[in-house]
């Protein structure tokens, strides 16, 4: 069986990662054809996330090729704001965008986008405004009070809104459009019944 990478989202796993941020993302692209795969510091390394779900990722990151992804995603951890254990993600990252393909970044993961300087320049939300200007990035006139936010490729969103980071995702790879994202929307934020029979129409 010959399968797309193209289509393949990568989530980016690390010790300490937020693994309630990302579940809706992921669940939802793996039930409407892009498959998930996991992306940590190096191979075969089991990391263990907050929650004390332990992952053992499908690749190290050195072998992720932007060029074999639909995106990568960047979960939050308490890493980002201990040291600079996760700044390779962050240049991962770096080569995502300059290759055109898209990254999702939520809660820490902004934080250590800024650092990188990929912020600077691009309309991004996070936590709070002040939680990135401790970072020292140059961007702030760029930062948007909003559950989340999208320019071009780039997604950002803070910790508490995993439902909106969801919605940004899939609309940017196409999982959902129009109407039915909207659905999806109202069904996993508002707890709208009728967006259930919206969505499964």
């Amino acid at each position: 069986m010959i399968v797309d990478t193209t289509s393949t989202v990568h989530l980016a796993v690390y010790d300490t990662f937020a693994d309630w941020e990302t579940g809706y993302a992921t669940a939802w692209l793996a039930r409407t054809g892009h498959p998930v795969r996991t992306v940590g510091p190096t191979a075969g390394r089991t990391v263990t996330a907050i929650g004390g779900l332990r992952i053992q990722p499908d690749l190290a990151l050195d072998d992720l090729d932007p060029r074999d992804s639909a995106m990568l995603i960047l979960t939050g951890a308490d890493l980002w704001d201990a040291g600079d254990e996760l700044a390779p993600f962050a240049a991962k990252a770096r080569e995502f965008l300059a290759a055109g393909v898209p990254v999702a970044a939520i809660c820490g993961a902004t934080a250590g986008l800024a650092r990188e300087g990929l912020l600077d320049g691009r309309k991004h939300t996070s936590a709070v405004s002040y939680y990135l200007a401790a970072t020292g990035y140059r961007g702030g006139d760029g930062y948007v009070e909003a559950d989340a936010v999208t320019d071009g490729d780039l997604i950002t969103a803070g910790p508490t809104e995993p439902v909106a980071f969801a919605r940004e995702v899939l609309g940017r790879l196409g999982a959902f459009e129009g109407g039915k994202l909207d659905a999806w929307y109202r069904l996993f934020h508002d707890s709208d019944p009728a967006a259930f029979e919206e969505l499964n129409a």
